[in-house]
């Protein structure tokens, strides 16, 4: 693999690095799934069972499977490798979504029991694709300046997956099922999975070392986490707040709760600049001090948006604190790959990933009892207040080094 030490930093030089393309189109593709599948999985439970509730419950057992074993998934492909581990991940996963499919293509096919166990059982399989593309980056960016922009791209790219996977699913609903989304998604993630196995990077990946040892198959040697994790809990927290709250806002001022989407976009755009920014930055600071920065200035912006009078000045509000928010969990994944042992490296990925996830959910929840009880500014200035405290006990945790010290605990 050639040296990238002396190639100047940029995007386009990252996309220059052999193999490079082919991959992360590869990669983007299977992660296109994320932003279809569960969407499709939800349209197709309330058309099929008629109810919200059970649409509900299977979705959070999609999703609790999907976010929270994803570690686990993981530690399979460091201790396997990408290619033995993902492709019967990937096609016990794909065909779990077709036989939900198939299940929910005619309303009331099927028992919401069978359903729950379906979906969770899909979720449980779902690869775990952007963590392990990271740790491909980290094969193919071996220079940390270059590896900072693949990382900033991977993660502006994924953001738009997110935002364009339920566009798409909107517009294929118009002219068939929801559960088509569901083929679409299984399609997706096989296609992808197929294409990133298959390239020269991937396939040079190879499989990890069983450390010798009674306990060797059951620990994680992840060194150093607590500062990602933390960051990226508190990222995701304040996102699942962000969603619900301003919903609420644009509501109690007489919009409608389609505005709020304007109010969304803004936030997802000025996260796309702010990544693009970080990546394209020289930094001096450490990641590690950039991290807490970064969580101050979204804690600093959503403190500000409490102050916001109306849907346009929220709107700024909002779009200033997305300009932290994609660089904010960049920072994390770079100091997550950076402190995790060489064998446990996309189990590092994993857990920031599983932190924003987790984040977003327990937000989310918080959220919806917070406005029932506070006005949407005092709850937009509490989170803000969390972001800073968080920034407090990032900025208290020391750095770590890869390959160095001792495994210590995830908090």
């Amino acid at each position: 693999m050639s040296s990238t030490h002396d190639v100047r930093p940029s995007y386009a030089a990252v996309l220059r690095i052999p193999h490079a393309r082919r991959t992360f189109a590869a990669a983007l593709t299977g992660r296109l799934s994320y932003g279809i599948a569960p969407l499709s999985v939800m349209l197709a439970v309330t058309r099929s069972s008629g109810s919200y509730a059970v649409a509900g419950v299977v979705m959070a057992l999609f999703s609790a499977t999907s976010v929270f074993l994803s570690p686990a998934r993981a530690a399979l492909i460091d201790r396997y490798g990408p290619r033995r581990a993902l492709v019967p991940m990937v096609a016990v996963h794909a065909g779990l979504l077709g036989l939900l499919a198939a299940l929910l293509w005619r309303p009331g096919a099927a028992s919401p029991f069978v359903l729950a166990a379906g979906a969770a059982l899909a979720g449980a399989c779902t690869p775990p694709l952007g963590p392990t593309m990271r740790a491909v980056w980290g094969r193919l960016a071996p220079d940390r300046a270059l590896m900072q922009r693949a990382y900033s791209l991977d993660a502006v790219a994924e953001e738009l997956l997110f935002v364009s996977g339920p566009l798409l699913v909107g517009l294929l609903v118009g002219f068939a099922p929801p559960a088509a989304g569901i083929v679409v998604g299984a399609a997706l993630m096989v296609a992808g999975t197929a294409g990133f196995v298959s390239s020269p990077a991937v396939r040079s990946v190879p499989a990890g070392k069983r450390e010798p040892g009674p306990d060797a198959a059951g620990r994680r040697v992840l060194r150093g986490l607590g500062r990602p994790v933390i960051a990226a809990a508190g990222v995701g927290l304040a996102l699942g707040v962000v969603d619900l709250l301003v919903v609420a806002f644009a509501e109690g001022h007489g919009h409608g709760a389609g505005s709020a989407a304007w109010v969304l976009a803004a936030l997802s755009a000025g996260s796309a600049v702010g990544g693009l920014l970080n990546g394209a930055v020289e930094w001096r600071a450490s990641a590690g001090t950039r991290l807490s920065v970064q969580a101050a200035g979204l804690g600093l912006a959503l403190c500000g948006a409490g102050l916001a009078q109306g849907l346009g000045t929220l709107a700024v509000a909002v779009a200033v604190a997305g300009v932290f928010v994609s660089p904010l969990i960049t920072t994390a994944y770079l100091i997550a790959d950076e402190a995790a042992a060489p064998e446990a490296r996309v189990q590092a990925g994993a857990w920031v990933n599983t932190a924003v996830n987790a984040g977003i959910t327990g937000g989310a929840a918080a959220a919806g009892v917070l406005v029932g009880w506070l006005p949407a500014g005092v709850c937009f200035a509490a989170t803000g207040a969390v972001m800073l405290v968080t920034a407090v006990a990032v900025a208290r945790r020391g750095d770590a080094k890869r390959g160095t010290g001792h495994p210590v605990p995830l908090v």
